[in-house]
This record gives C-alpha cells, sequence and structure tokens, in this order.
C-alpha cells in the first residue's frame, strides 16, 4: 500500500469519525475520535467471523504504518511546538519552579514506583521479568500527553493557575520522560556493553540540555527572520522551517527534539515576541495555521491509536496485568507529585485539591505507545505494549470524560 494511499485512508477516517463525534457524541476532539475508533475496529473484528476482507485491508493499513518513527520522527514536533506556540509563557514562567520539578522529580520518582510495583505483580501473576524491564514501562507510562491533555482541558474549565500547571507539566515532562526512557534503554539493551553513571550523566545532559538550547537559538534566529519582514504566508513558512529543520538538526546530534520543540513554542509565542515581530494579520494567520495543522494531526493520531488495537497480541494474563497496572500508575503518579506540590504549595498559592486533580488529568496517549513500540522483543515488547494500551485507553476515555466533573466537585467555585 503507498504511502499516499495510507495517509488518504487516514485522513478520511478521521473526517468520518470527527463527523460523528461532532454530529452525535458532541464529546472532545481526542476522545470522541478514539472512542469511535474503538468501537469501529472492534465493530470490524467481529465482522470478521462473517467476512474477513474490511479486516484484511485495515490490518494491512495499519501494518503499513511505523507508528513509533511517525510519530516520534514526523507529528510530535509539529503537536508540541503548536501546543506550546499558544501557551502563556508569563503564566507558565511563574509556575516554572514547580513545573520543573513535576517534570524532572515526578517523572522520575513516578518511573522507579511503577517499575518496582509493576515487577512484584508481574511475579504474582506468574509471569517474572527483569526488573530493568519494569523500569522501561515505568518510563514509557510516567510521562503524560501533552497532545492529550491540552485538548481535554480546553473544555475542563479549571482555574488558569491550575491549567497552566497541568499543561506545562505534560509539555516539559514528555522530554524528559523520552530521554529518561532511552537512558534505561540504553542500560537494559545487553548488546551495548555496560554503561556507566559517567555515561548516563553525559546521555541525560546532551538530550536535555542540548534539547533546550536548541530550540531557544530556533526560537531566536525564527524571531529575528520574522521581525525583519512583513509578509504573513513566507512567516508562517519560516515557523515550519523552525520546526522541521529543528527536528533534522536535533536527530543528528542526538539532543531532545520534544524539549527543543517547545523550547521553540514558547520563545516563538511569546507576547512580546508577537508585539515586536508580527503584525495583527500575521500573527492571526501564525494562530490559525499552527490550530488547524495541530487538529489535524491530532485527529490522524487518535484514529491510529485506536486501530492499533488490530495488530496487538492480546491474551488473558496481558489484559489483567493492563488493568492491575492501571491502580499502579494512578496511585505511583499521586505519590510522585507528593513531595513537589508540599514544597511549592505555599509558595504558589495553588488552588485546594490540586495534587488530586493533577493526578486525575495527567492523560496518557500517543507518545507512551511508540515507546512501547520500540521495545526489543526480548524486553517483553508485546506484554508491555498491551498493558500499555490498556493504560492508555482508561486514561483517555476514562479519565478524559470525567476530568472535568472532578473538576467541578472539588472545586465548586471554580
Amino acid at each position: 500500500m503507498s504511502t499516499y494511499t495510507i495517509i488518504a485512508g487516514l485522513i478520511f477516517l478521521a473526517a468520518i469519525f470527527g463527523y460523528l463525534n461532532a454530529r452525535f457524541l458532541k464529546l472532545p476532539t481526542t476522545i470522541g475520535l478514539m472512542l469511535i475508533t474503538l468501537l469501529y475496529t472492534v465493530a470490524v473484528l467481529g465482522l470478521s467471523y462473517f467476512d474477513d476482507t474490511l479486516l484484511r485491508a485495515e490490518a494491512e493499513l495499519i501494518q503499513g504504518i511505523d507508528f513509533e518513527r511517525v510519530l516520534m520522527d514526523y507529528m510530535l514536533s509539529f503537536l508540541l511546538f503548536a501546543g506550546a506556540l499558544h501557551t502563556n509563557y508569563d503564566e507558565l514562567k511563574k509556575q516554572g519552579a514547580a513545573i520543573v520539578a513535576f517534570a524532572t522529580l515526578g517523572v522520575v520518582t513516578s518511573t522507579f514506583l511503577i517499575g518496582t510495583l509493576t515487577f512484584y505483580l508481574l511475579q504474582l501473576l506468574g509471569m517474572p521479568v527483569s526488573y530493568v524491564y519494569c523500569l522501561l514501562f515505568g518510563a514509557i507510562i510516567s510521562p503524560t500527553d501533552p497532545i492529550a491533555v491540552l485538548g481535554i482541558l480546553k473544555q475542563a474549565r479549571a482555574p488558569k493557575k491550575l491549567e497552566i500547571k497541568i499543561v506545562g507539566e505534560s509539555l516539559f515532562n514528555d522530554g524528559v520522560g523520552v530521554v529518561l526512557f532511552l537512558t534505561l534503554f540504553e542500560i537494559a539493551d545487553a548488546s551495548q556493553g555496560p554503561i556507566g553513571a559517567v555515561d548516563i550523566a553525559v546521555l541525560f545532559g546532551q538530550e536535555v540540555f542540548g534539547g533546550l538550547l536548541l530550540g531557544v537559538a530556533l526560537g531566536w534566529v525564527a524571531y529575528r527572520l520574522i521581525k525583519s519582514i512583513d509578509d504573513f504566508s513566507t512567516e508562517i513558512i519560516i515557523t515550519l522551517a523552525a520546526v522541521m529543520g529543528g527536528t533534522v538538526v536535533a536527530q543528528e546530534f542526538h539532543l531532545s527534539a520534544p524539549l527543543a520543540m517547545v523550547a521553540a513554542g514558547l520563545a516563538i509565542g511569546h507576547d512580546q515576541v508577537r508585539a515586536s515581530a508580527m503584525s495583527e494579520t500575521t500573527e492571526l494567520y501564525v494562530d490559525k495555521f499552527w490550530e488547524l495543522l495541530d487538529i489535524l494531526l491530532n485527529a490522524v493520531l487518535f484514529v491510529l491509536i485506536g486501530m492499533e488495537m488490530l495488530i496487538l497480541t492480546f491474551t488473558g494474563s496481558y489484559l489483567l496485568a493492563g488493568l492491575l497496572a492501571i491502580p499502579i500508575v494512578l496511585l505511583s503518579r499521586h505519590a510522585a507529585l507528593w513531595l513537589p506540590v508540599r514544597l511549592f504549595s505555599r509558595k504558589l498559592d495553588f488552588v485546594p485539591h490540586t495534587h488530586k486533580i493533577i493526578t486525575w488529568g495527567g492523560l496518557r496517549g500517543g507518545i507512551s505507545i511508540a515507546l512501547a513500540l520500540s521495545l526489543a522483543e526480548e524486553m517483553n515488547r508485546e506484554m508491555f505494549l498491551v498493558m500499555t494500551y490498556v493504560v492508555v485507553v482508561f486514561s483517555i476515555l476514562v479519565q478524559g470524560l470525567t476530568i472535568e466533573r472532578v473538576v467541578r466537585r472539588l472545586l465548586p467555585t471554580a
């Protein structure tokens, strides 16, 4: 199946499912697309018992897509840049210390808590797995997904200072989580030979700080170019070139492309940059272009997530492990955020029940599935992939559908 046919098929399905959601379900786009795609996929599987023509066509479509590469190498940079571009930098800066603590200390703590509890869970289920592989699962499922979070929070009507904490954390902990996963992957990969503490520190520093510096540099160059002209079409192309070119540079020099795109988006989207470099026309068209691209890629992504079910190896034991992993993930996130919330609650005047809302509002999405797909077979790939998928589906459908209700119950005057 050609690349064009695959893209056309995905956009066609996204359009049809998006229409059904907007016309009948009226759910947040990410949730609606995910739910309809899952129902459609289940229907295709059921129909296959009588006629497997459609199932074979759908399976061919999904098998023709390298989900991990498509998301991590192509889509993620655009989505993170778009999310950061529309995030209020000044509000983010006020919450900076707490967000950094959530995105670093929170992710690392959560990774080890989930990894340790999963290690013992799998032993109880009669499926013993190496501890380092369980830590990899912790790194896969710990970061909250900004793609899922941003779309749903817009409709949850949470207080702004709470929303900015959740959005800011999800933008940055994604990059940190990917770097942590790569570091643990290097340790777990026996073919790479032993890796020492210095090697880990260098890899982590290069990815994180190198990515952030690259993003700031991209933002500064784009700002200077945009400021020197007044042509909205060219200025849009400059932002597009910053994302695409920056991603290539990050991949070439082993820097964190996600963190680079977040930094670049925040730099270009800063109110002072907009005021000094963009005309009102340019600002309007830049925002609308990236908003449209964000909507399109989100739609395709969540259709892809739903259809990934076609290629998973579901067994009773894998499903049970995935279901039992859900409370482990939630409890570990709650515990991992306890210290950062306590440290900054007085200084930053957190809204009541911030801890509970951030725990429930930390959704998982395509990034977790992409990381699970990159596991090697000897790392229990199929089992961890099913477990990840179960947690992601629960996160988006259950947590996503109820986060507004949770906010309203805990903050009735918000």
